[in-house]
């Protein structure tokens, strides 16, 4: 840093200091500004960098040093108040509040000095003519940290009553503190109807709505109100998550975390903030902190989940368990540093309160990515078997309910099976009881499941079951067909096909084991067909399938009533009939098998299984265009499988929900199907594939909503896995779009520039060139946001040649509009700036000359008038700049010719609109407001009143309907009421 020269080199660098982030790098720079005030030997100078400093320590993990600055100023103040002026004299005053705050947050200053200190801040508050108000809170603060809960009771009481004055704090920080205090009483309704102006965006500071927000989190999980939750999360956390003074709010975020299943994402948070555990400048944050990482780690521990490494003060590694106990021994120490100083034991139990809270939401999907660190339990058989099940009299019982669930073919059955095989491992079994565990094991296997048939079937053999035996034989040659071996499977079931029917018509076996052994024949000419579905055999195959199907049907149709295996053989073979009809290309009619299908499993009490057909509906709905169609079939779907199906499938079930309800326009039920899409493919373990999917179209889906700094927190989340190679350009080109867009709302420019770019350089490559023009040109207006000029001007030049070559002078005229008003802030200035607005209004013209449509003429018309109008505008604030920078003479010729030339434009603005009838009429009269303006200032009121009254007369009759209306009315008898107080 060189060396400050003046003054005002002392002040500007004071500015650019404030406008860095908060951190150490922050306070060094302050404090050497401090000694470079010192050499300028200006009383006032050293009071500004007194106060800098003050400022940029509170807002930092390095409370603990305001307080030199302070005593320093305060002794400056009462040796020779006038070398203050009346800015610092107030900032003065105001940072006695901070001095309170911080004095009670360090617990080795004691509570007499405290005391003492508020006492000193009434009396010279008072002496200053200030209100009571700051006193009364900073006594507020005090007796609710001790825990003397009646005398801050009667300091809050007191607090309201007194008169709001320049010495108390804004709007959003009282409403916080106010808030907050109710939530601590159990009163969580009031405290967020407090805060309600604050998450509304009604008031704000530099540290509201940030602490607010993450103060909501529990009392909105203690109300159930998890939706609103969620969102304050995402939004507070992107608003603290850049300030390094905000450890308290941060904490709270954890805390949230922990409480709502989302110890993954707590672990990321703790991650994010490595210093918050070290950092020993404000201990009351850091005691909140290390009392919810306790209180994350505990939980990590209680999943089974202890020895897992996580995130810790530096120079070790950390399990959560050896974290927890760390954490936990930090959170109790500074907890009884503060009680002994206090005289209580409130801040103890608060804190052991805190580390001993559970869970206020088993899992609440935040829409981020967020692994489960540990397994998702797994749901429970739907009816375990009751009582001891040890011994053979618990066999039985294990036995009876698994026949109970394989016959009436409920979920789970297969666990049943494994059930009853643990329990009979050493168990002696009739050959009938092995044969039934050896054939569900072998439905749960993979290609070995082939030889478990083959015992099976032996067993079954065995126990007089010859039509069984073949059952499993046919059950098994469908697994080799599964893995490749077709015509093996064709082979050996045609053998137990034949075989079996013979066994049917000398009654020796019964129709449910001949329907298994038809069907198994049948799904093996399917998987042939499937094999080569548009080979020179196919028709062939087609064709086998379809009678083998048939005779499923014709064997088991009339008989389904009275077994539910039977029912669903039928329903089975519906939908193969109707897949066989997709393959023929009869669309129609494949759906309406598929729906036949579908009722035949809810008829029979089964609709778990017609989830698959219901989806299937659902896509042929979809392709033919029958939207409506599609989202009955979908929500069926959901409803039918409840929670049956597994979270891959309900993952995929929720992401089409919400592509199609998003494309009606619902965009709030479309975004909590993408939300709920998101978390059941993290709990598949799919977060960067089908995640990625359900995330980035939940980001577009909040955007929707205006919901930008939630939407911003999840497509963030969802560029981390989103690839073009994995899920296509144009997949990831969209997400940061939105991103972009939702960057844009927040203000945070820079960074919606950088992703508007990163998705034009991959649209570059696109043989349509439509959307690489679009962001380059979104991308020039955030750069120019962000004063990048000659970056913004670079980009939209990059629009502008996309724009030509796309033949779209619209929004190319708009670019080089864009450029111009750049080119005035910049280097090249106001010839710059005319001849690009010049540029902009040939282009325009010679579009319009060119053109031969009627609509596209009129619209070219309105862009010449809107063009001519910013010339003039344009030309009207270089005139108005210099204006205030001259000083008479050739100045003052030249801003009255620039004033000159910009009616001339505005009036060429007034009759292009004018060409257009009543469709101009807007434009044409806010060029004549904008050229009345203009007539003022050259000193003509007479004219401009002449204007004001001819946009009055446009518009008379017209109704208050229109806004814009009312706004025309309301500034031309503004310039009527100008032009009479000057006359």
């Amino acid at each position: 840093m060189g060396e400050i020269a003046d003054f005002d080199a002392l002040r500007r660098a004071l500015a650019e200091n404030s406008e860095q982030p908060e951190g150490p790098a922050r306070n060094a720079r302050a404090e050497l500004l401090l000694a470079e005030a010192e050499r300028l030997e200006v009383p006032l100078a050293v009071i500004e960098a007194l106060g800098h400093q003050l400022k940029v320590y509170n807002y930092s993990s390095e409370k603990d040093k305001m307080f030199v600055p302070f005593a320093r100023l305060l002794r400056m103040w009462d040796e020779r108040p006038e070398d203050f002026d009346a800015y610092e004299a107030h900032s003065l005053h105001w940072v006695f509040k901070w001095m309170s705050a911080g004095m009670l947050d360090q617990p080795h200053v004691p509570l007499t000095s405290v005391e003492k200190w508020l006492g000193e801040m009434e009396h010279r508050y008072r002496l200053a003519g200030h209100s009571e108000r700051a006193v009364r809170s900073a006594e507020f603060s005090v007796a609710a940290h001790v825990g003397d809960l009646a005398r801050a009771e009667r300091a809050y009481t007191a607090w309201l009553a007194a008169d709001r004055d320049a010495m108390a704090d804004c709007h959003a920080c009282e409403l916080h503190g106010q808030g907050v205090w109710q939530a601590e009483s159990g009163r969580d309704a009031e405290a967020l109807g407090l805060w309600r102006p604050v998450l509304e965006g009604e008031y704000s500071c530099a540290h509201e709505p940030h602490t607010v927000l993450a103060s909501s989190l529990k009392p909105l999980l203690r109300l159930g109100r998890v939706e609103e939750a969620r969102a304050n999360h995402l939004r507070g956390f992107r608003l603290v998550r850049p300030m390094e003074s905000m450890r308290g709010a941060y904490a709270d975020h954890v805390e949230f975390c922990a409480l709502t299943g989302n110890e993954a994402r707590g672990l990321e948070l703790l991650a994010e903030r490595p210093a918050y555990f070290t950092d020993t400048g404000h201990p009351r944050s850091r005691l909140d902190f290390m009392a919810v990482v306790a209180l994350l780690a505990d939980r990590l521990a209680e999943l089974g989940l202890g020895a897992q490494r996580v995130p810790g003060p530096a120079g070790r590694t950390w399990t959560a368990r050896e974290l927890g106990v760390h954490a936990r021994a930090e959170a109790t120490e500074l907890a009884e540093r503060f009680d002994r100083r206090n005289g209580t034991s409130y801040v103890g139990d608060r804190a052991r309160a805190r580390m001993a809270q559970r869970p206020l939401v088993e899992r609440l999907p935040l829409g981020v990515r967020t692994v489960r660190p540990a397994p998702a339990p797994a749901p429970a058989a739907a009816a375990p078997a009751p009582g001891n099940v040890d011994g053979p009299a618990g066999l039985s019982v294990l036995l009876a309910e698994a026949r109970r669930m394989s016959d009436t073919l409920r979920p789970h059955a297969l666990r049943a099976w494994a059930a009853v095989a643990e329990a009979a491992r050493d168990a002696e079994l009739e050959p009938r009881d092995r044969a039934e565990i050896a054939d569900h094991e072998a439905m749960a296997g993979g290609p070995e499941a082939v030889g478990l048939f083959e015992r099976a079937a032996t067993l079954y053999a065995e126990a007089g079951d010859p039509g069984e035996a073949l059952a499993a034989r046919a059950r098994g040659a469908y697994v080799r067909a599964l893995h490749g071996e077709v015509d093996a499977a064709l082979a050996v079931v045609a053998g137990l096909y034949d075989e079996v029917l013979a066994l049917y018509a000398d009654g020796a076996t019964g129709v449910r084991q001949t329907a298994a052994v038809v069907m198994s024949r049948a799904r093996i000419l399917m998987r042939r067909l499937h094999e080569d579905p548009a080979g020179p055999a196919a028709g062939t195959a087609l064709a086998a399938a379809e009678r083998a199907v048939r005779e499923v049907l014709a064997l088991v149709d009339g008989r389904d009533g009275h077994e539910v295996r039977l029912a669903a053989r039928a329903a089975e073979a519906r939908a193969m009939l109707a897949e066989l009809a997709g393959h023929a290309g009869d669309a129609g009619r494949a759906a309406e098998l598929f729906q036949r299908a579908v009722d035949a499993y809810v008829t029979a009490g089964l609709p778990w299984f017609a989830v698959e057909y219901e989806v299937q509906v659902a896509a042929l709905a979809h392709q033919a265009g029958d939207m409506a169609g599609a989202e009955r079939a979908l929500r069926g779907a959901m409803e039918h499988g409840g929670p049956y199906v597994e979270p891959v499938g309900r993952a995929q079930l929720h992401l089409q929900l919400a592509e199609v309800i998003g494309g009606r326009g619902e965009a709030v039920e479309a975004a909590e199907h993408a939300l709920e899409a998101a978390h059941w493919a993290d709990e598949a373990g799919e977060s960067g594939m089908l995640g990625a999917w359900a995330r980035q179209q939940l980001g577009g889906f909040l955007l929707r909503q205006g919901r930008y700094a939630e939407a911003a927190e999840v497509l963030e989340s969802a560029l981390v896995d989103l690839d073009p190679g994995t899920h296509g350009d144009g997949v990831v080109v969209q997400a940061r779009w939105w991103l972009g867009d939702c960057l844009g709302e927040l203000g945070e420019h820079r960074e919606a520039a950088e992703h508007r770019l990163r998705a034009a350089d991959i649209a570059r490559h696109w043989p349509e060139q439509q959307d690489h023009a679009t962001l380059a040109h979104l991308a020039a207006e955030s750069l120019g946001s962000a004063g990048l000029l000659d970056e913004a001007d670079e980009a939209y030049t990059r629009a502008g040649e996309l724009w030509r070559a796309l033949d779209n002078p619209y929004f190319l005229v708009r670019s080089l509009r864009a450029r111009g008003w750049l080119a005035l802030r910049g280097a090249s200035g106001a010839e710059g700036a005319r001849e690009l607005m010049r540029e902009a209004v040939r282009e325009c013209e010679e579009a319009l000359a060119a053109a031969a449509d009627p609509v596209a003429r009129e619209q070219l018309t309105d862009e010449l008038g809107h063009t001519h109008r910013q010339f003039g505008d344009l030309l009207a604030r270089w005139a108005a700049e210099q204006a205030d920078e001259a000083e008479g003479g050739a100045a003052d010729d030249e801003v009255r010719a620039a004033l000159e030339a910009a009616l001339a434009r505005t009036e060429e603005a007034v009759a292009v609109f004018g060409t257009l009838g009543a469709g101009g009429l807007h434009g044409r009269t806010g060029a004549e407001l904008a050229a009345g303006r203009l007539e003022a200032d050259l000193g003509r009121p007479d004219a401009a009143a002449a204007r004001a009254r001819g946009v009055l007369a446009a518009y008379e009759g017209a109704g208050d309907e229109d806004g814009t209306v009312l706004a025309r009315r309301a500034e031309a008898d503004r310039i009527l009421r100008a032009g009479q107080a000057g006359a």
